[in-house]
C-alpha cells in the first residue's frame, strides 16, 4: 500500500519541517509531492537536498492560484498522485513519525472505506503542543461527522484526513470553495456519505496555528461569507438526499435534530466575518444582510451585529 503526501507550497518558513516529517515516517511506502505555487520565494533551494530520494517530486506552477484559490494547487498535487491513499498538509504542519503506520492498521481494520481520519496536535510557531483534538469513535456514519463537527468539534483541519487517490480523483478532486473555507468538512461528508469513516485515536498529525493562518483571520471576509452561503447550500442538499434513505436510529436522530448545531454554527460564523467586513461601512452592511437573509438571519439580529461592530 502506498501513500501520496502533498505539500501545497507558498511559504518557505517551515517548509524543511513539513518535508522533514515525512521523510523521517516509519512506513516506507511513500511519494512526496511538493507543488510550489509560483511563490516569490526560492522554495527549490529549500526542497533540493531532498530530491536525492527518488520518492520526493517537486514541481512549480507557472502561474500562481492564489490565496482565495487555495484548493486549486491541492487538486495540482492531486494530480501527481500515483499513491494508493493521499494526505494534503499545509506548508507549516507536520506529520508525525507513525502517520503512516497508524494509517495502515486503520486501514486493515477498516479496509476499502473512502476516507480516514487521525487526531492532531494543535502547535505554535515555536513547535510546541498547545492544543490537541477530540477523540472520535472508530468508525462513524456521515451524518454522525457532520453532526459532531457543528456541535462541538472546532478542531479540524485538512490534514486530519487520508483519502483513497481514485475515489477522489473520480470526484474531481478535493470540493473547491474560496479560500478551502470548509473544504475539509464537505470532502469529508462526501467520501463518508455511502461507508462512513473510520478515526484512529493515535496522535499522527501536527496543525501550526500561526500569524500567517488562514482559519483564524478575519483578512478576505467577504470571500469567507460567499463560503458560508455556498456550504449552508450544499449542506440543505446533503441532508435532503440522507433523508431519502434508509438510515439507522442513530442517524434518523442526528438528521432530526442536526439543525440546533447547523444554525449555531452559521451564525457565530456569519456574525464574525460579517462584522469585520461590513463594520462602519454603510453600502457592506446592505451586501451582507441581502446575502446572510437567506440562511434565516432577521434583521434584528443583523442590526445587533452592525451596532456591536460600529
Amino acid at each position: 500500500m502506498k501513500f501520496s503526501v502533498t505539500i501545497p507550497s507558498y511559504k518557505p518558513q517551515y517548509l524543511r519541517e513539513a518535508v522533514e516529517s515525512v521523510v523521517k515516517q516509519t512506513y516506507s511506502d511513500w511519494e512526496l509531492i511538493v507543488v510550489d505555487d509560483c511563490s516569490p520565494s526560492d522554495l527549490h533551494t529549500i526542497i533540493e537536498p531532498f530530491l536525492k530520494d527518488e520518492r520526493v517530486r517537486y514541481y512549480r506552477n507557472e502561474k500562481n492560484c492564489g490565496a482565495v484559490n487555495l484548493v486549486d494547487n491541492w487538486n495540482i498535487c492531486l494530480s501527481y498522485c500515483t499513491g494508493d491513499y493521499v494526505i494534503c498538509i499545509g506548508d507549516d504542519d507536520r506529520l508525525l513519525p507513525c502517520c503512516l503506520e497508524e494509517y495502515r492498521r486503520l486501514m486493515d481494520s477498516h479496509p476499502g472505506l473512502n476516507v480516514y481520519h487521525c487526531r492532531t496536535e494543535i502547535i505554535n510557531e515555536q513547535g510546541a503542543v498547545t492544543d490537541l483534538q477530540e477523540p472520535r469513535p472508530e468508525w462513524e456514519s456521515a451524518l454522525s461527522l457532520v453532526w459532531h463537527r457543528w456541535d462541538y468539534r472546532e478542531k479540524q483541519f485538512i490534514g486530519d484526513f487520508c483519502y483513497d487517490v481514485k475515489y477522489l480523483k473520480s470526484e474531481g478532486g478535493y470540493y473547491n470553495l474560496p479560500l478551502a473555507w470548509y473544504t475539509d468538512e464537505i470532502t469529508a461528508a462526501l467520501a463518508a456519505k455511502d461507508q462512513g469513516i473510520a478515526n484512529t485515536q493515535a496522535f499522527c498529525f501536527q496543525y501550526r496555528s500561526n500569524s500567517q493562518t488562514i482559519t483564524k483571520s478575519t483578512s478576505n471576509a467577504k470571500a469567507k461569507i460567499e463560503a458560508l452561503i455556498v456550504q449552508y447550500q450544499w449542506y440543505s442538499a446533503f441532508l435532503d438526499e440522507m433523508a431519502s434513505r434508509e438510515l439507522s436510529a442513530d442517524d434518523r436522530r442526528y438528521l432530526e435534530t442536526i439543525d440546533t448545531p447547523r444554525r449555531k454554527a452559521t451564525l457565530l460564523a456569519a456574525k464574525r466575518f460579517c462584522t469585520a467586513y461590513a463594520k462602519g461601512r454603510p453600502w457592506r452592511m446592505v451586501w451582507c444582510y441581502r446575502r446572510l437573509r437567506h440562511l434565516g438571519i432577521g434583521k434584528a439580529m443583523f442590526l445587533k451585529w452592525c451596532i456591536v461592530s460600529l
